[in-house]
């Protein structure tokens, strides 16, 4: 029996990169799993094709992180749809690098609003439905703790805010016996963020292992803290980053 048999879980942005291959994964470990997504409907449906042929359940959800209401109504339909929700992984996220002093106010409110307002929307929605033994995961970033690179200051602000959002929710709600847990990738090697990319060199230069990491390696790290034996980590912020911020 796999190890989250049983479960439901959310996975916001699940339709490509680090999202998709966290959605897969849970559902190869046995979970019942939705994703929420943008625009693309070819891609999510992608991803949910995929894990259906493997022999798992699988929902796609239209709803942009940006929007609060959009996000309660994901909630909701993964309830109604699966029974229950034991996992919300927050993975919707956005970056737009350029210099701060170039970067207008409405790309900077965009960054905010679905890297941080869209994590708060999504996360009080499901406080609704988790019961002891849930799961409530991040995904920040190491930029959220140290910035190496110029060009990501808004987007490093809000993943700092992610990491202490991370803190205080978890000692609200660990008398109820859900766990929360920030999961922070370095260079990802994702079509956002090729490895083959004009900015991966001074990125792979970053790192200790002198690589980028593979969404895979992101996905496993975050199907062991939605496990039961992750039971009692909790108000962690657990980097998956190659050494960038050895």
């Amino acid at each position: 029996m796999s190890n989250l048999t049983k479960k439901v879980a959310l996975v916001t942005g699940g339709s490509r990169g680090i999202g998709a291959a966290i959605a897969k994964r849970l559902a190869s470990d046995g979970a019942s799993v939705a994703i929420t997504y943008a625009k693309d409907a070819t891609s999510a449906s992608a991803v949910v094709k995929a894990i259906e042929a493997e022999g798992g359940k699988a929902l796609a959800i239209q709803a942009d992180a940006a929007d609060p209401q959009a996000v309660k109504a994901a909630v909701e339909k993964t309830v109604a749809t699966f029974g229950g929700l034991d996992i919300l992984v927050n993975n919707a996220g956005t970056a737009i690098p350029k210099p701060f002093e170039e970067t207008p106010l409405d790309e900077i409110d965009q960054v905010i609003n679905i890297n941080i307002r869209g994590v708060l929307a999504a996360t009080q929605a499901a406080l609704k439905h988790l019961k002891t033994g849930g799961r409530i995961i991040m995904i920040g970033s190491c930029v959220g703790e140290r910035v190496v690179a110029p060009g990501l200051v808004a987007y490093s602000a809000t993943k700092g805010a992610v990491k202490m959002f991370t803190q205080g929710l978890a000692r609200e709600i660990g008398g109820r016996g859900i766990t929360v847990n920030n999961v922070q990738p370095g260079p990802i090697d994702t079509d956002l963020n090729p490895a083959s990319g004009d900015w991966a060199v001074p990125q792979k230069a970053a790192t200790s292992l002198g690589r980028y990491g593979t969404v895979d390696e992101v996905a496993a790290l975050v199907s062991f803290v939605a496990s039961p034996e992750a039971s009692y980590i909790t108000g962690t912020n657990l980097t998956v980053d190659g050494g960038t911020n050895a």
